[in-house]
């Protein structure tokens, strides 16, 4: 997820105070991706820089206060009305460590396969375990967004152990397929007489 665009749409709300972004961020994706506040100043700093919020003073503890400025509220309608494009996502380590395993000797896939699976197959009962335990629609809008993100991490989940079991079906098929022979190099064939006058 963007903290760019997350914390936007936070001030969108109302002005806010890094704690209070950082409180606000976590508890809306049920603290499923958990910022440092180091991470919330350095990304208010920037969406300064880069005009799309105000800094407005500090409150009676000195916090300093941010708010959305007109630029920042037109980026957050922008990113609301954008699909997310599968290319701009975060490069997918599972399917990266699956293909170097597949062209690294001594490794044995199917091992690889059998322990992510194993570990995902317990997440998803996990996640499906927290699911269980809450209501189907909850009262309060905060828990509506956990709701949502822990469903995501559910199809996430369930689609990986589909993809892993795919991938072990075809590391068998491919242990099992002849491999090709090299190309023979092609011989030299001398040119005829009349071309070398």
């Amino acid at each position: 997820m963007s903290i760019r665009h997350g914390l936007l749409a936070l001030l969108a709300q109302g002005p806010r105070y890094g704690y209070q972004l950082r409180t606000e961020f976590e508890s809306s994706t049920g603290s499923t991706w958990p910022l440092n506040i180091g991470q919330v100043y350095s990304t208010l700093s920037r969406l300064e820089r880069d005009g799309l919020v105000v800094r407005v003073g500090a409150d009676d503890e000195g916090r300093f206060v941010y708010r959305i400025s007109p630029e920042g509220a037109e980026e957050v309608r922008r990113w609301f009305s954008t699909p997310i494009v599968r290319a701009d996502r975060p490069r997918d380590e599972l399917a990266i460590k699956l293909a170097m395993a597949v062209t690294s000797p001594g490794v044995d896939v199917a091992d690889v396969v059998q322990s992510q699976r194993t570990a995902t197959l317990r997440t998803l009962q996990d996640l499906t375990r927290l699911k269980a335990d809450g209501p189907a629609i909850p009262p309060e809008p905060g828990e509506r967004a956990w709701r949502l993100v822990l469903e995501s991490m559910i199809f996430q989940a369930e689609a990986e152990v589909r993809w892993l079991e795919h991938c072990e079906a075809y590391v068998l098929r491919a242990a099992t397929a002849p491999t090709a022979a090299p190309a023979p190099a092609p011989e030299f064939d001398p040119a005829p007489e009349e071309t070398k006058r």
